[in-house]
C-alpha cells in the first residue's frame, strides 16, 4: 500500500473523521453546520477537517466570509480503486471456483 493510500484509509480510521465525511457526502457544508450534528465543538471539527483536506478527501471553497467543505471526488476515486482491487481478487477467486469444480482439480 503507498503512503498516500495509507493516510487515506488513517484519515477515515477515526470515528468522528468518518461522520464528517459521511454529512459532506450528503453536500457542501461549514463547519459550523457541520459541528452542529456533533457532539464536538468547532475547533475540534476544524482539526479532522486538516486531516481529510491533506489526505485528498475533502476540499474548499471561499463562500463569503466563510469556507464551505465537500467530498473531494479524487480523494474518493482512490479509496474505491484501493478496495476494488479486493473486490476484483474475490470475483476472480469464485469464478475459478465456479469454472472449476473441486471435482477437477483434484
Amino acid at each position: 500500500m503507498t503512503t498516500y493510500r495509507g493516510q487515506v484509509l488513517d484519515a477515515l480510521g477515526d470515528a468522528t473523521r468518518r461522520s464528517i465525511f459521511e454529512i459532506l457526502a450528503a453536500g457542501p457544508r461549514s463547519v459550523a453546520e457541520i459541528a452542529a450534528d456533533l457532539p464536538i465543538s468547532r475547533p475540534a471539527v476544524s482539526q479532522h477537517l486538516k486531516v481529510l483536506r491533506e489526505a485528498e478527501l475533502v476540499s474548499s471553497t471561499a463562500s463569503g466570509t466563510r469556507r464551505l467543505y465537500a467530498v473531494d471526488p479524487r480523494g474518493l476515486a482512490a479509496v474505491r480503486e484501493y478496495f476494488d482491487q479486493f473486490w476484483n481478487q474475490a470475483l476472480a477467486a469464485f469464478a475459478d471456483v465456479v469454472e472449476n469444480p473441486a471435482e477437477e482439480r483434484q
